[in-house]
Order: structure tokens, then C-alpha cells, then sequence
């Protein structure tokens, strides 16, 4: 497995398959192309045999400049539970360090067990928000009317 920068012609590649990598869940329009065209930098591809088997999309705050964030993680189903995820997530982590960020910060919708699970493995702390949903604290409206999301943070060294 490799991993590399991304580039703006994987939108291309990732954009169709993130629908069907959810389960069928319709989460592609939160990945626009102009995450691949501005955060090259700070985001990464793993790719086995020429093939896109994961991907993050994250970046630098620019309001907030202790401040890392990752927007959008994806693996291939069939490729799960091979560390690529974590090998994505530690790429990041040193891009973040190497720009004096000591946090990293994600967020995820309370209906997304899986994520909640594997940030709190990636020793992720949850943000207490304003109500709990099934045990979790979540902040209620984050993104918009009825958008609940769990907001995660990391201090990295």
C-alpha cells in the first residue's frame, strides 16, 4: 500500500464511491471538489495496486491556529480492519505537528456508531455538548435544524 497526496483528479475516483462505501447512505455532497483542489497539502490517498482503497480529507484551521481538522475519512469496505485508516490518520497527525498544530479536531453524526467507536480507539475525546443521544454527547443543530453531530478532539504532540 502507498499513500500519497491527493489530487484534484481523484474527486473523480472517490466522489462515486463514497455513497456506496456508507452503505448507501447519500454522503457524497460532503466532499465538493474544492476539497481536492485547495487541501492537497493536508490531504491523502492509499492506494494498493493503482486502486483508491481510503482516503482523508483534512486541513489546517485558518481561524483557530492550534488547530487541525479532518473533514471526511473513507475505507473500503473490503479493505477495513488493515490499519489503512490509521495509517491516514497518523499521515495527518505529523502534517499537522510539522505546522504547529496540537489539535486535531473531527466530527460525526451520532448515528454513525462505527465512527464514534473508532475515534475514541484513535484516542479521540468527545466535546460535551449541549444533550446526550444514546449515551453520546452531541451538540444539537451543529449543522443545521436536526443535524446533531459529536465533536471529537485530539491533542497531539
Amino acid at each position: 500500500m502507498e499513500i500519497r497526496n491527493v489530487e484534484s483528479s481523484d474527486y473523480y475516483v472517490i466522489s462515486p464511491l463514497i455513497n456506496e462505501w456508507w452503505g448507501g447512505r447519500q454522503m457524497s455532497d460532503m466532499l465538493p471538489k474544492l476539497f481536492f483542489d485547495h487541501f492537497n497539502n493536508t490531504s491523502f490517498v492509499a492506494e494498493q495496486e493503482g486502486e483508491i482503497i481510503g482516503f482523508l480529507i483534512g486541513f489546517m484551521s485558518q481561524s483557530q491556529q492550534e488547530v487541525a481538522y479532518i473533514h471526511f475519512v473513507g475505507v473500503n469496505p473490503k479493505q477495513r480492519k488493515k490499519q489503512i485508516g490509521k495509517q491516514l490518520y497518523n499521515e495527518f497527525f505529523t502534517v499537522a505537528k510539522k505546522n504547529n498544530r496540537n489539535v486535531v479536531r473531527a466530527v460525526t453524526s451520532p448515528v454513525n456508531k462505527v465512527s464514534i467507536a473508532y475515534h475514541t480507539k484513535m484516542g479521540f475525546q468527545i466535546e460535551k455538548g449541549n444533550k446526550e443521544d444514546d449515551g453520546v454527547s452531541v451538540f444539537s443543530n451543529y449543522d443545521g435544524s436536526n443535524q446533531d453531530r459529536v465533536l471529537f478532539f485530539k491533542k497531539v504532540d
